[in-house]
């Protein structure tokens, strides 16, 4: 059966609860997601990163840990992944349906009112224009410049390095410990160890 599933507001919920509670002394962020929203990504990364000043957060990567899943642990004071883990996927994708003919084939009419410039940007009624496509791009550019960016600030690594591993590529555990992406290759009790180390426990 599939356990529980979080999302950035239950997520952010719980790190908040953690980060206020003065008997928790650490935070291993255990993650098992393929990716999502960038916005529910960047929410998860803020709060992160907050909880990461209070106490120490470590992350630990299960089975999948890219795009998102791989975002949201930057902050984290260490990042460990098994061996085997499929992390790194740092890169945007983006698009847009065109239903036209769907609409005609269920023979549904369709009437769209658009005002201003970029407005039918992401229509499902029409396909994208030239103009449109360039403006897709650029708004697809910018979240990824701001997604190796903080690649680059969490891993302290030069933005040109971290885009040569990026680019949407995926890593094992293994290969993201030798190209920077994560600081230790192990389990979930090589996290909690880790975390225990940083919280000042013998």
């Amino acid at each position: 059966t599939q356990g529980e599933i979080v999302g950035s507001d239950s997520l952010v919920e719980y790190l908040r609860e953690v980060r206020e509670d003065a008997n928790v002394r650490a935070v291993v962020l255990r993650i098992d997601s393929p990716g999502g929203s960038a916005i529910a990504s960047d929410v998860i990364w803020r709060e992160v990163e907050v909880t990461r000043e209070v106490k120490p957060v470590i992350a630990s990567m299960s089975d999948v840990a890219a795009s998102g899943g791989y975002y949201i642990s930057m902050p984290a004071r260490a990042i460990v992944a098994h061996r085997a883990s499929i992390t790194g996927s740092i890169g945007v994708v983006g698009g847009k349906f065109n239903l036209t003919k769907l609409y005609e084939l269920v023979g549904a009419n369709v009437e769209v009112i658009e005002r201003g410039k970029g407005s039918g940007l992401f229509s499902a009624h029409h396909k994208l224009t030239d103009e449109e496509r360039t403006r897709m791009y650029a708004l697809l550019r910018q979240t990824y410049d701001l997604f190796i960016g903080k690649v680059s600030k969490g891993r302290k690594k030069p933005v040109g390095d971290v885009d040569k591993v990026a680019q949407g590529r995926v890593w094992t555990g293994i290969r993201a410990q030798k190209l920077g992406l994560i600081d230790e290759v192990g389990g979930l009790m090589n996290a909690l160890n880790l975390a225990k180390k940083h919280a000042g426990f013998k």
